[in-house]
């Protein structure tokens, strides 16, 4: 079964690409089940109609992340929509689910979204915590993880706990793809960071100039998404059905 994890999708740029591109690349490729982070399509944030495009561009399930409650019409949204997790060590009084199982050819898969604590100003529960007792739940053979967290460490740290566990687990956030696309030693796939779907010249699919002026001290202002062509980063993993483990991971970019 070939699993494509597709990195942090950037503003109105990287919507548009993945409309145009997503399912052409899965056609070529094979893909059996497609994952999208979602959380930046609206540059911060995203809107319950930007999901509705991700999922017709031919997302299977789109996850959040650290923005998930910038835009307050997707609260009663994520409690409709089966496809869409926000991670699962926010409180469970918030809306929507942070894990579920999805039917495909190859039997049932579960997908379980993280969001990370260190450097990241959210109010969750521990997702070391969290993870470890789900593994201790789950039934399914393939489990797949979306760990949205800021360092590499803590990114690092998850996959190497949950190998052997989950069959695969890849990082999001930070919109630099990493090139550690790996199978860890006890069958689970995983890379620190899917990248991002955006602008190739920008600063994480902002505009370039206005990052900079960020730096130097500028005001703050609502960030301008990057102008000019875009790539989709992710990750390709190949699972065995039967045994839920990973049998090749590869990053991938595609223009």
């Amino acid at each position: 079964m070939r699993i494509l994890a597709i990195g942090d999708v950037c503003g109105e740029p990287g919507l548009l690409f993945l409309e145009k591109r997503l399912k052409q690349f899965k056609d070529e490729n094979k893909i059996d089940f497609c994952i999208v982070n979602g959380e930046n399509a609206n540059v911060v944030g995203v809107k319950p109609n930007q999901i509705d495009m991700i999922l017709k561009a031919g997302a299977d399930v789109v996850t959040l992340g650290n923005h998930t409650w910038t835009r307050t019409e997707l609260k009663p949204y994520l409690d409709e929509r089966r496809r869409v997790l926000r991670p699962a060590n926010y409180g469970p009084q918030c809306p929507g689910r942070g894990i579920n199982t999805f039917r495909t050819d190859f039997g049932d898969v579960c997908v379980l979204n993280l969001l990370g604590r260190f450097t990241l100003d959210n109010n969750t529960d521990n997702p070391f915590v969290i993870a470890d007792g789900y593994m201790h739940e789950i039934r399914e053979k393939i489990i797949l993880v979306d760990f949205h967290a800021e360092g590499t460490s803590e990114k690092k740290a998850m996959g190497f706990m949950l190998d052997g566990k989950a069959s695969a687990v890849w990082g999001t956030h930070t919109h630099v793809q990493t090139s550690d696309a790996v199978v860890l030693p006890n069958g689970t796939g995983y890379i620190t960071d899917l990248g991002m779907t955006g602008p190739v010249v920008s600063v994480l699919g902002i505009d370039p100039e206005q990052s900079i002026g960020k730096f130097m001290g500028d005001p703050p202002e609502r960030y301008n998404s990057a102008k000019g062509a875009c790539a989709m980063e992710g990750c390709v993993f190949d699972i065995d059905p039967d045994t839920g483990k990973c049998q090749h991971a590869e990053a991938v970019r595609y223009l």
